[in-house]
């Protein structure tokens, strides 16, 4: 018998195995065909991305990370002390901070830019995946399956397409670095190789917390495909001590897992949702629901939208039939463990889920789509490796598997363009959002688009609604529905809901002029404001102070002066609190407060009164405003106006044409970067100084301004009613004006 005939079963297995996975030098005599196929990749899903890049900011998060947030317009050593103490959008995450500073640095408020970066990192993380799963498994195919449906499937979309999501994309970045960091230690284990993983993970967490589950990752890949988890007659003999090191291995990474936790729910306190609001049941039936959820909107990604969280306990359909999904799919991997990818997957499905499933709930919502970009991954891995097994067990020809392969992702990327789509604008995304399911947040989201179309409408959608009546009268049955949907509810969610809509609703009746229904909606709001801020002032005062601010608006239109005094006495006694404990939140606020009570001073003839608190404002706005501009300049022009209002009352004309002559120039300035929003104050700053001019006897420059106004209010209105009563009151003062003097000839 020949030597070769009597090796041992262990050796004949170890060739058996080396036969089927090629070493990794394979990867290395491949590197060209791999990187090409990465670029491709790359270049693909920019293509697929680029509808995003056309897209503008959306209020929702875009405002707090981006667009009214002073600390990441400037980039210098404050903003980088700023980025790395604050838990600003209730989370720590530094490196995001920093990232959109970056992006401001370079492109300053033009959406397209900072939209563009997103879309490059998510194609960046695309081919990553796909080179590690290459360089981890030698297998091409399956590898670059798995990228593909990662960069193509619309779920993905929110994570690419909304700006204030570049958390997750960049996070993921780094997790993908620190995996190949890993694997690298793997081949060679050394102190210096582990400090890389050690760094890379920490720059994952401090660009989103989610990344915590990267310990348990690792263990996965330990087991498959690193392979350091021993099996069968290895395991017998050492798996247990080997087992205990690569958990002990992990120790320094738990531990920066819980640092960074521990962050988290300490800058998450404020949002964090009591049991009182939702049950343990509720928790644990809706985290069961979620993951049947996700599954299927892998394999059906339609209506991806925000979701709600649900009140109450869910259906029991709902949740056993969710469980029994997750219970079935949780036996066909065990049973098939030999499969290794089939436990890794989808254990790193289950896994990576745990932080964002809602057991510690952290504001209204159920689940997001954005929650599952790292997630499903685990999914893609059993399906392409699984698929690819199974070709090669049927000696299927390698045609008849790209052509289907190619027809999915180009389904999934005909989808995604689709979900981008909605992207384009906050009344798009809004009214999206209500389609899929209603809710009162849906419907104040709705409205508050039609109310701001400028910044949230796209033009077609503006030509829809041109006239501003039918836009306000459509707000307000938005505003009318989402307050029935909180009718009977008592949680503190609902009441914050219901409060926020009474709110909405009285702004709304005030712009209308219909000040009782007003005073109605604020003085209902203001009592669920003080039950609410008793049990948690860090949340509701900001709240309780924005609407004794607005019911002391009321006040002084209604000629209320003792209640009005009242109202933002308190009002203001509450900013200065909260300016104590974070100036750079609650400055804007205190501005505003001042702002109107001088209105109110000024009303009573308490003039020194009213000049201090102007004063103040204004020193407010300057500062806000020298920090950034392109936030704060129109409230800085707002309180020049009011101030030059204030002076020309008390005949200081050259104060007030002082004042206007600034707010003019700001005007002006802003009507370059945006004439569909700024042109109606810039005719409203032209009226208020032509008649100082004319009060001055400068009659050709106060002629020269009305008419500058009258054009721009006459080319805005388009025939409509629009501007109807600042038009005729222009008219009727240029008529006066010609009386006066009538024009030179030429």
């Amino acid at each position: 018998m020949s030597r070769a005939k009597t090796l041992p079963k262990s050796r004949v297995s170890a060739r058996r195995k080396s036969a089927r996975q090629p070493s990794p030098k394979s990867f290395l005599s491949d590197k060209k065909t791999a990187l090409l196929l990465s670029a491709v990749l790359a270049v693909v899903t920019i293509v697929v991305y680029i509808p995003a890049m056309n897209h503008s900011f959306i209020v929702l998060d875009d405002r707090e990370y981006v667009t009214a947030n002073p600390h990441i317009h400037t980039l210098g050593w404050e903003t980088v002390k700023w980025a790395f103490t604050a838990t600003a959008a209730a989370n720590w995450h530094p490196l995001t901070w920093l990232s959109h500073a970056v992006d401001y640095k370079l492109f300053a408020l033009n959406p397209l830019g900072h939209h563009l970066d997103s879309v490059l990192i998510h194609a960046a993380n695309a081919a990553l995946l796909f080179l590690l799963l290459y360089w981890l498994t030698d297998r091409l195919g399956p590898s670059l399956f798995v990228a593909a449906l990662f960069a193509l499937h619309p779920i993905n979309v929110e994570s690419v397409a909304w700006v204030s999501e570049r958390k997750n994309v960049l996070s993921t970045f780094f997790l993908f670095l620190a995996v190949a960091a890993y694997a690298w230690y793997a081949k060679k284990p050394d102190w210096r190789r582990y400090l890389a993983i050690t760094a890379l993970f920490a720059a994952s967490l401090m660009a989103k917390p989610m990344a915590v589950t990267f310990p348990f990752l690792l263990l996965l890949l330990d087991y498959w495909p690193l392979e350091r988890i021993a099996s069968g007659e290895k395991r017998k003999a050492s798996g247990e001590w080997r087992l205990l090191w690569l958990v002990l291995e992990k120790l320094p990474l738990l531990a920066l897992s819980a640092a960074s936790s521990w962050i988290t729910l300490k800058a998450q306190r404020t949002v964090v949702q009591s049991f009182a609001e939702y049950s343990p049941a509720n928790r644990i039936q809706n985290a069961i629901v979620s993951y049947g959820l996700y599954l299927w909107k892998m394999i059906w990604p339609s209506q991806l939208t925000f979701y709600a969280h649900p009140t109450g306990n869910l259906p029991i359909w709902q949740w056993s039939l969710s469980a029994a999904v997750l219970i079935a799919i949780t036996a066909f991997v065990i049973l098939f463990r030999r499969k290794r990818y089939l436990p890794v997957g989808w254990f790193w499905f289950l896994g990576t889920l745990v932080p964002v499933l809602g057991l510690v709930q952290v504001g209204g919502y159920a689940m997001a789509d954005r929650y599952a970009y790292l997630s499903l991954i685990g999914i893609f891995i059993m399906i392409a490796w699984g698929l690819a097994d199974l070709a090669q067990v049927r000696h299927v020809q390698p045609v008849w598997c790209v052509v289907p392969a190619l027809c999915v992702l180009a389904a999934l990327a005909g989808a995604t363009v689709h979900q981008i789509g909605y992207w384009d604008s906050d009344y798009h995304l809004n009214s999206h959002m209500l389609e899929v399911a209603e809710s009162s947040f849906a419907h104040n989201a709705v409205a508050m688009s039609l109310l701001n179309p400028a910044a949230a409408l796209t033009k077609d959608e503006l030509a829809t609604f041109a006239s501003e009546p039918d836009r306000v009268e459509e707000a307000r049955k938005h505003f009318e529905r989402a307050l029935e949907l909180t009718q009977a509810q008592q949680r503190e969610g609902s009441l914050w809901d219901r409060a926020g809509t009474l709110n909405n609703l009285a702004n709304l009746d005030r712009m209308q002029n219909r000040l009782d229904a007003a005073r109605e909606h604020d003085e209902a709001a203001l009592a669920i404001y003080r039950d609410l801020a008793q049990r948690n002032p860090d949340v509701y005062l900001p709240y309780l102070a924005s609407t004794l601010n607005n019911l002391g608006t009321v006040d002084r239109l209604e000629n209320r002066s003792a209640q009005a005094h009242q109202h933002y006495e308190e009002s203001l006694k509450i900013c200065r609190q909260l300016v104590a404990q974070n100036p750079t939140k609650y400055l804007p606020n205190l501005a505003m407060t001042l702002n109107e009570y001088a209105m109110l001073d000024a009303g009573d003839y308490q003039i020194e009164i009213a000049r201090e608190h102007y004063d103040e404002a204004l020193a407010i706005d300057r500062q806000l405003a020298q920090q950034s501009p392109g936030v704060y300049l129109p409230q800085l022009a707002m309180t020049l106006e009011n101030i030059g209002v204030f002076d020309a009352v008390n005949h200081r004309l050259d104060d007030s044409r002082q004042s206007y002559e600034e707010a003019l120039k700001i005007d002006r300035q802003l009507v370059e970067e945006n004439p569909t929003v700024y042109r109606p104050d810039l005719a409203m700053t032209l009226t208020n100084l032509g008649r100082v001019d004319y009060y001055e006897g400068r009659i050709d420059q106060a002629r020269a301004r009305c008419y500058e106004a009258l054009s721009i209010l006459e080319s805005l209105s388009q025939g409509t009613e629009n501007y109807a009563t600042e038009i005729g009151q222009l008219k009727t003062t240029l008529a006066q004006l010609e009386k006066v003097a009538p024009p030179r000839a030429q």
